[in-house]
């Protein structure tokens, strides 16, 4: 294979089998990461989308339609914050400027690093827990490709499930109703996940996830040839913002473009602001919520895919790290200045985007504001989605419909784990199989930022 495994605890370095979430040595949690044979980017220049970064990305199985994000340098919102080099990360779906990232988030690039690296057979079905647009590009891409999955969400995330085409019966939604949250979906996928031929996705700990998300990172420095100064985005769980790091290391190993790290400046969307709390008050460990108390605030934000009660904060590799390793900081946003930040980018770039996209750009006006970032530094704007409005006036859109709902009173009373299982034939898909291997008994997802 053109990649290995390595636990950055131990240091071990293994084999992957497609699989593998975590270190067979028993120590402290840790987010495995990939070696490459390649240590400098071989853009594949005759390869368009994620497939340009093949030599970054694990697995070999190919996929149908491979996600393209885009990078372009801003004129209008350049010129209005007063900022000279700012670039912006497009994903989402603006086919004029190149992005063609059907669900219009980047989920999809995650998701195309997930699957990319599974096997395509042995197994029941795969679990997805999602706020709402992992769900999305799981859903299409597993349809696309014919890969049995299961995805779990709360009623709140159902809007996103909108498509071109009609989902395939191989793609089953599973819809948590009764107030239920984020952190509901994620606990159910993690039961499922235990039963025999189910495979939890893993969220943040596949390093497909986190190489896929990376692309990104890929983009924006072959656009524009060098490492940026600062890297912005919002926040959920952070895999994300992990994924761009973890890109940023390679590319100063590489070192044709620069050998300083990005200084990360993610936030949160206000008043639910896990890791921010705990980064302000300087600690490695999240601050201890009544999960009733978290769910309700959830509840206020605009951008609710960015709700994530579990954040990887405190594991070895995880956002406490990375943002450390940066010297990067944490940024928490309102819902005001969200909405007047997503209305100024549609004014400037002609484009629309989603909440989270607004509370990173939010942060950045707070960061030039408040002179965390100057005027001449290169920062990359990442937005995480957008093109929801124009992709909705452009297409005609399917919803798709749940094929099961689970009220929130249900979840405690027992019988849903086998009303979900059984959403799936006793031995749809296995072939070799029988018992799934000890290291995909980890959680279904486990953010979607």
């Amino acid at each position: 294979m053109h990649y290995q495994l390595i636990c950055p605890a131990c240091g071990l370095v293994f084999d992957d089998d497609g699989f593998r979430l975590a270190c067979p040595r028993p120590h402290s949690p840790a987010l495995l990461t990939t070696r490459y044979r390649s240590r400098m980017l071989e853009c594949n220049r005759r390869a368009t989308g994620m497939d340009r970064y093949q030599c970054w990305l694990p697995g070999t199985n190919r996929l149908a339609h491979a996600a393209q994000t885009v990078t372009y340098q801003s004129q209008h919102l350049s010129a209005t914050l007063r900022l000279r080099n700012l670039w912006i990360t497009f994903s989402g779906y603006w086919p004029e400027r190149g992005a063609t990232l059907e669900t219009a988030t980047f989920k999809e690039l995650e998701v195309s690093g997930v699957l990319s690296r599974i096997p395509r057979y042995g197994f029941r079905a795969l679990v997805v827990a999602s706020a709402g647009n992992t769900a999305a590009a799981f859903a299409r891409s597993c349809s696309e490709n014919d890969i049995p999955c299961l995805i779990l969400l709360p009623a709140s995330g159902m809007a996103t499930l909108c498509f071109a085409h009609r989902l395939r019966p191989c793609v089953k939604i599973l819809c948590l109703t009764g107030g239920a949250a984020y952190s509901d979906a994620i606990t159910l996928a993690e039961r499922i996940s235990q039963e025999d031929g189910f495979v939890g996705e893993g969220g943040v700990k596949n390093v497909g996830r986190r190489d896929g998300m990376a692309t990104a990172m890929l983009n924006a420095v072959e656009t524009i040839g060098r490492l940026p100064d600062y890297y912005v985005q919002a926040i959920g769980s952070g895999a994300g913002a992990i994924a761009a790091h973890e890109a940023a290391k390679r590319l100063v190993e590489d070192s044709r473009f620069g050998r300083t790290l990005p200084r990360l400046m993610l936030s949160q969307n206000a008043p639910f602001t896990p890791i921010y709390d705990a980064w302000r008050l300087g600690r490695r460990e999240l601050v201890e919520t009544d999960p009733d108390a978290a769910r309700a605030l959830t509840k206020k934000i605009v951008a609710r895919v960015l709700s994530n009660q579990r954040p990887p904060y405190s594991i070895i590799g995880g956002v406490f790290d990375v943002l450390r390793e940066s010297r990067g900081d944490m940024f928490a946003v309102d819902n005001d200045e969200a909405f007047e930040a997503m209305d100024l980018f549609e004014r400037c770039e002609g484009i629309d985007i989603e909440p989270a996209a607004g509370v990173a750009l939010a942060a950045l006006r707070r960061a030039l504001q408040s002179g965390q970032i100057g005027a001449e530094a290169t920062v990359l704007l990442h937005i995480t989605g957008g093109g929801v409005g124009k992709r909705a006036s452009e297409r005609t859109l399917f919803s798709a419909p749940p094929d099961l709902e689970i009220s929130l009173e249900e979840l405690g009373a027992g019988g849903a784990l086998e009303r979900a299982c059984g959403l799936f034939a006793p031995h749809h898909g296995l072939i070799g199989l029988h018992r799934q291997p000890s290291s995909l008994r980890a959680t279904a997802g486990q953010g979607d930022f």
